[in-house]
């Protein structure tokens, strides 16, 4: 058989000359799409703007930009499409994304459900970009709320992304949520210590310490009897809440408290360990005349206490006296 190059260079004439014809559609269709490209952007920015001029619903300038350019970039682009190819209905594209509905819905069902918690986030604004939140294990400032995830940026300088969807069915903590933020610290004083009077001492070094709000008042409270300690909870409030200013005001306020309470004689115990030693062979068990520490002797005579030394030292005489006792 043989190669008839007329009849290729025939059809690639063809070609040749059906792309000239059309190459002026396609030029518009590209300048139209282009145009709609530049309008979706001038729409985004300017919903940005009005946005951030309401107290309320800023964030909303963000997704509601996003939905309008993605939406009249789509325009654009069927209508660059009608303009380039003449046999293109947007009918058919419309038909084949309603059949396929259903199975997109399924595939991307977490994308779908992000993006819609991300939308109502947005709208009724829990927390906006600036806040400090914790949820979980994840703590640190909001840098940036998407459709589909919230960025936050940790105090050690880490990006965290968490869905949108996470964040909606979980509780958070908006720790800048207010003006004032209260902090609480457990300190331990002796037993044998002046509660009245340790209590006056932590008020006056927290009127020391600057930033300690004045009002509300800060209060100290007898909180628990511990193994070694009588434990007071002391409270007190800061502003602004950020972990910047929480972590100075209590490292100021400790030290404070330290120094005011083992200037004036009060204790700081730490937790310690008392060992007693008993006799409980049948001998002696149920005789509290004979029972040691620990045990209630009622009216009678106790044996006095033994050190761990003493102890230690009798039973090392019994254990040595059959040894002698065989070599004599």
């Amino acid at each position: 058989m043989k190669f008839d190059s007329s009849e290729a260079l025939r059809g690639v004439q063809e070609m040749w000359n059906g792309f000239l014809e059309r190459l002026p559609y396609l030029v518009l269709a590209l300048a139209v799409f282009f145009i709609f490209y530049f309008l979706a952007k001038g729409v985004r920015s300017g919903i940005r703007r009005v946005s951030a001029r309401r107290k309320r619903h800023q964030n909303v300038g963000l997704v509601l930009g996003r939905l309008a350019q993605g939406v009249i970039v789509f325009l654009g682009l069927l209508i660059a499409l009608v303009i380039a190819l003449p046999t293109f209905k947007p009918a058919q594209l419309v038909e084949f994304l309603g059949l396929s509905s259903v199975a997109i819905g399924f595939a991307f069902r977490d994308i779908l459900q992000n993006f819609l918690a991300g939308v109502l986030l947005l709208w009724n604004e829990p927390f906006r970009i600036g806040d400090q939140i914790k949820m979980g294990e994840y703590e640190g400032e909001v840098i940036s709320v998407e459709t589909r995830a919230t960025m936050i940026r940790t105090y050690d300088g880490r990006r965290i992304v968490i869905p949108n969807g996470e964040l909606f069915t979980n509780p958070v903590f908006v720790n800048t949520a207010f003006d004032k933020r209260r902090v609480e610290y457990d300190v331990g004083i002796g037993y044998g210590d002046d509660i009245a009077r340790a209590r006056e001492l932590i008020l006056e070094a927290l009127r020391e310490v600057e930033g300690v709000l004045t009002e509300p008042a800060p209060e100290v409270l007898v909180y628990e009897f511990g193994g070694s300690s009588v434990n007071l909870r002391v409270r007190w409030w800061i502003a602004p809440p950020r972990r910047k200013e929480l972590l100075h005001s209590r490292d100021a306020v400790l030290e404070a408290i330290k120094n005011k309470l083992l200037t004036s004689g009060i204790d700081l115990p730490f937790p310690t360990q008392h060992v007693l030693f008993h006799d409980q062979t049948e001998e002696t068990d149920g005789d509290r005349s004979r029972q040691r520490e620990g045990w209630p002797a009622g009216k009678g005579e106790v044996p006095k206490s033994r050190t761990i030394a003493a102890a230690l030292g009798r039973l090392a005489k019994s254990d040595n006296e059959p040894g002698e006792k065989e070599r004599s």
